[in-house]
């Protein structure tokens, strides 16, 4: 195995770095998951200026333009990491919705959506789940009638991120009642947050926050134009969507900033005036998670083989999404252990490390072990596919556990 870069990606790599050093102190504070601050919007036309961010997307939709080079895009991932810099806008729409349609979207949708989205100035929520169709999505029920140039759509979503805040959702609904199965008769729609018949109700989890929502439909038209891919094979695309969702969710570079946040927080951190990294639980703790951590990153390499050599990396894409989500809790876990009972103080307390950070964040990725694919049935999925891990128990009434 050869680990080594060709020396004009090496001399990439300096240009990165340098850029970097240049800009040191003067990054925009961390992106939420609602509207980006005219500062974030600022950096992300930088980052996209010097192909640093939607750096093969083409110019015509906003791209900077730059041939496919899986390895140069590696290593902008690599270096942001390593800086601790944003790597610009990271949201549905962006990391979801963009992807989906340079690959299946009409040339008109491509011209009015992506570049828009690219910029912050248009943010997307994702209509997928509702009460009763979550891991399996194909049940869903919000129907979408027929009636001229329009669909009308009536049903219900649940855990909708951002929809108090977006302008646009790309949304799954049944277009087809008679199809033979579940899966067929499933249509892609954009619509906007905007069209009446809409009713969105912010869902508090135990963060404090409302990052999600129930969203109401009630007679919604929608034009039959915003179908992305063919009518009735919306399952498809959303499955394409979904292969970018769990991408975004297990980023093997985002862990390892973590972690590395994390070994830092262990050097100033103290009990009985003994600094955690030097506690021998704590440490043990930590160099295993920064094991578990290279091996993501390792793991993250077989991807770019497989996808510079032209290769569908298929179940292996699943490994990535699971891990990461279990893994980040852990790390969040450690880092509010290291701060003893001052890690349990959230924002707002005078005595609260970073803002409450850790603690909001340790909850928060509770909820990522479900989202996007709960981890449970990706762990059967994978076990009937024979890569190796343990199924999970079942209950009585045959569910997984």
């Amino acid at each position: 195995m050869d680990l080594g870069y060709s020396p004009a990606h090496e001399a990439f790599r300096a240009e990165v770095r340098a850029f970097l050093t240049e800009h040191a102190g003067g990054y925009p504070p961390p992106f939420g998951v609602n509207r980006p601050t005219p500062e974030a919007r600022a950096w992300q036309a930088l980052l996209i200026e010097r192909g640093y961010a939607a750096r093969s997307i083409p110019r015509e939709y906003g791209g900077f333009g730059a041939e496919p080079d899986i390895l140069k895009s590696h290593i902008v991932a690599e270096e942001f990491a390593r800086a601790r810099a944003p790597w610009g806008l990271v949201n549905q729409g962006i990391s979801m919705l963009v992807p989906t349609l340079l690959e299946l979207g009409t040339e008109e949708q491509k011209l009015r959506w992506v570049a828009p989205t690219l910029r912050g100035e248009v943010i997307w929520c994702q209509g997928y789940s509702e009460p009763g169709a979550g891991s399996d999505l194909a049940s869903l029920k919000t129907s979408a009638t027929e009636d001229g140039d329009d669909f009308v759509i009536n049903g219900q979503k649940i855990w909708t991120t951002t929809a108090h805040a977006a302008d646009m959702m790309f949304a799954l609904v049944r277009t087809e009642r008679d199809a033979p199965n579940k899966y067929l008769g499933l249509s892609y729609l954009l619509l906007s947050m905007r069209t009446p018949g809409l009713e969105v109700r912010p869902l508090k989890t135990m963060t404090g926050a409302s990052e999600f929502n129930e969203v109401f439909f009630t007679d919604v038209r929608v034009p039959k134009s915003q179908v992305v891919g063919e009518r009735g094979q919306g399952w498809a695309v959303s499955n394409a969507t979904l292969k970018h969702e769990r991408g975004m969710l297990g980023d093997p570079n985002a862990s390892m900033s973590r972690m590395n946040s994390i070994l830092e927080l262990m050097q100033t951190e103290t009990l009985d005036g003994v600094r955690a990294i030097d506690l021998p639980a704590l440490r043990q703790r930590a160099m295993r998670l920064q094991g578990r951590v290279m091996a993501m990153q390792y793991h993250g390499m077989r991807l770019l083989t497989a996808s510079a050599q032209g290769r569908d990396a298929g179940i292996a894409r699943l490994v990535v999404k699971l891990q990461a989500t279990e893994l980040n809790y852990q790390l969040s876990a450690l880092a509010v252990d290291v701060m003893g009972e001052m890690g349990l103080l959230v924002a707002g307390s005078a005595e609260a490390r970073a803002h409450g950070a850790w603690p909001r964040r340790n909850m928060f990725d509770i909820g990522m072990i479900i989202g996007g694919g709960t981890a449970q049935i990706q762990k059967n999925i994978i076990a009937e596919r024979g890569l190796g891990m343990p199924r999970e128990p079942k209950t009585r009434e045959g569910r997984s556990a």
